[in-house]
């Protein structure tokens, strides 16, 4: 990993900088944002990259660069390094105790095993280095602030492959699924939203009716749902049915 100078003159491996005085006032003053503005604390692992982001980002009427002092208060954290290491991962468990903020990845080397480190972490977007131009940057922060996820194209496929296979491997043998309902749960609430009783279901799924109630039950009290209908609005809303 690159190298951060010290007090002392020596360097330490793996340290991450994060903006020295001059540059925080270079920024705007501490207070409000702007109406429209997003909050962006940059993390690097060196002096190079710290300035490089910010020489990118600072200009855009669009953000606002936080300073040292105010990180916690941002609304997206982008950490540049130049591959995925233990360090990196380390930043990234940290910045995941934030939950008012999302954090964003720009990184120079990507390797395939990285993602489900990447997901562990919490990370909601991944940019290459090669492609950081400011546009993208931008695109990338206001996407985060907006709830979105943003990838490479080749790392969605990835995704799509690796929720393929848990939901193939790990979930189907024991009847789940990646939604807040197993399929038993699902296909019952499928079966009370058609106006089917308690018997009625029991008769359709092969359960007895004492099953029926207990499983319908336990998703009321997992989900806080007040009834059967509670339910069946819940399901629906959220396209589990």
């Amino acid at each position: 990993m690159t190298t951060a100078q010290t007090k002392s003159g020596t360097t330490e491996r793996g340290q991450y900088r994060r903006p020295d005085a001059a540059q925080r006032a270079a920024r705007s003053a501490p207070g409000a944002t702007p109406l429209g503005r997003v909050t962006v604390a940059v993390y690097a692992e060196d002096l190079i990259l710290q300035t490089g982001m910010i020489h990118q980002l600072r200009m855009r009427p669009e953000i606002e660069l936080i300073p040292e002092a105010e990180a916690d208060r941002a609304q997206v954290s982008l950490v540049v390094v130049d591959m995925v290491d233990e360090a990196t991962v380390q930043l990234l468990h940290r910045l995941q105790r934030n939950t008012s903020t999302r954090t964003g990845l720009v990184v120079g080397f990507f390797e395939s095993g990285a993602l489900q480190t990447m997901i562990e972490c919490g990370v909601a977007a991944v940019l290459r280095r090669g492609e950081a131009d400011q546009d993208r940057l931008v695109h990338l922060v206001r996407a985060m602030a907006n709830g979105e996820g943003v990838l490479p194209g080749d790392l969605l496929g990835k995704l799509l492959d690796h929720v393929s296979s848990l939901q193939r491997t790990v979930l189907d043998p024991r009847g789940l699924t990646l939604s807040t309902l197993t399929a038993r749960e699902a296909e019952m609430i499928r079966l009370v939203s058609e106006g089917f009783d308690t018997a009625e279901i029991a008769q359709k799924t092969s359960y007895s009716e004492r099953t029926v109630k207990n499983v319908l039950h336990e998703v009321a009290t997992r989900l806080e749902l007040r009834n059967r209908a509670h339910a069946v609005g819940y399901a629906m809303r959220h396209g589990l049915i």
